[in-house]
């Protein structure tokens, strides 16, 4: 991957006011993919918006890494359901309304 594409782990960290340990954790915890060129750190830029949310949730509330992956387990879980709930609204006003 070209490391034009990928986001310095250490310049997220600096940004966030965080700790580089705590991404080597999320890592390898498995809830973020780190890249490696030249021995430093990078991340995908497709991962931020979630990598975000786990820096607000660690930072702000002081959620570890084992209660971020709850978390976002649970958020996914919500989101495919109102997917479901849209679907089948739709699908409910097709029969009822032929």
């Amino acid at each position: 991957m070209e490391n034009e594409k990928l986001i310095s782990a250490q310049l997220f960290c600096t940004l966030h006011q965080i700790e580089p340990d705590f991404i080597q954790r999320l890592g390898e915890y498995g809830l973020i993919e780190i890249w490696f060129e030249q021995d430093e750190p990078y991340l995908q830029p497709d991962q931020l918006k979630d990598l975000e949310l786990i820096t607000r949730l660690y930072a702000d509330l002081g959620i570890n890494p084992e209660g971020i992956d709850a978390i976002l387990h649970l958020l996914r879980r919500i989101s495919a359901l109102r997917e479901e709930v849209v679907f089948l609204r739709n699908r409910l006003e097709f029969y009822e309304h032929p």
